[in-house]
């Protein structure tokens, strides 16, 4: 990480995708100028972003796409045109399911295209939930990072900031920001623990976290920017909107030596044994 970069301008995109893919392009289009108007070299959305309805079925697997599919070829073109990093969640027709799909996100870069991808861990089988129907896990490898303006980037999926050693392990791959896209549905108290757990995971691993949601009915809302000391730096209420802040490499490295939780601690992430 360099610590004599400028401050790094981000934003994070609140919007409820829907069932037209052209659509959601559309407003993923309006939202990424609105956020490079304003500075940011770095746009997160929200998960499902290429395609969502409140209720999985044999739909999400007629939209799935692969990875290097239209999606993310309009994405590569938006992002060519707008001179911005691209972050979104899609829902990919995985190799091998054919009645599943792969809950993936992927970061665009102008010039290069998919510079990075990650397919959801934890599977939403929680709060009256069974996403495992019809979404299959992704696999456990080395986690995907990407840099802009000398800051490394991560990703992550929503449910898995329930599994604190998801983040972790993104940091110790040398990340020292978690960009999250969640579709983190409204109910008693989830709003309270998106909020605690997107700051919990950023106070943790002395990291940024950039959490895009689903606008309401479904979607909590309140996406945000947190910083390394669980700051929220931006944030978005209920409306569909972007929210921008500043990421400082100077920053990071500042909490870092006042809370050298990363050096101190004892244990480290390993997989566990399924059985």
């Amino acid at each position: 990480m360099q610590t004599d970069a400028a401050p790094l301008a981000v934003a994070v995109a609140q919007f409820a995708p829907g069932d037209d893919p052209d659509a959601n392009l559309a407003e993923i289009e309006r939202l990424a100028g609105t956020a490079v108007a304003r500075g940011a070299r770095l746009v997160v959305f929200p998960e499902y972003s290429s395609y969502f309805t409140p209720e999985p079925g044999p739909a999400w697997v007629e939209a799935a796409q692969p990875i290097d599919g239209p999606f993310t070829t309009a994405l590569a073109a938006l992002a060519d045109r707008l001179d911005v990093h691209l972050v979104a969640g899609m829902i990919e027709r995985p190799a091998g399911e054919e009645r599943r799909v792969a809950n993936t996100v992927v970061a665009i870069a102008p010039g290069e295209g998919v510079v990075a991808a990650y397919r959801k861990l934890h599977l939403y089988d929680a709060f009256g939930q069974r996403e495992s129907e019809w979404v299959a896990p992704g696999e456990i490898g080395d986690p995907e990072t990407f840099a802009v303006g000398g800051i490394r980037f991560g990703l992550q999926t929503c449910y898995d900031a329930r599994f604190p050693e998801v983040s972790r392990r993104i940091v110790d791959a040398g990340a020292d920001v978690i960009c999250m896209p969640a579709e983190w549905v409204r109910g008693p108290l989830k709003e309270a623990h998106w909020r605690t757990l997107t700051t919990a995971r950023a106070i943790e691993n002395t990291a940024y976290v950039l959490a895009a949601d689903h606008a309401p009915p479904v979607g909590a809302g309140n996406s945000m920017i947190v910083d390394p000391m669980g700051v929220e730096v931006a944030t978005i209420g209920e409306s569909t909107d972007v929210a921008l802040a500043w990421l400082s490499a100077d920053r990071i490295a500042e909490v870092r030596k006042r809370n050298p939780a990363l050096a101190l601690r004892r244990f480290e992430v390993v997989e566990r044994e399924t059985r």
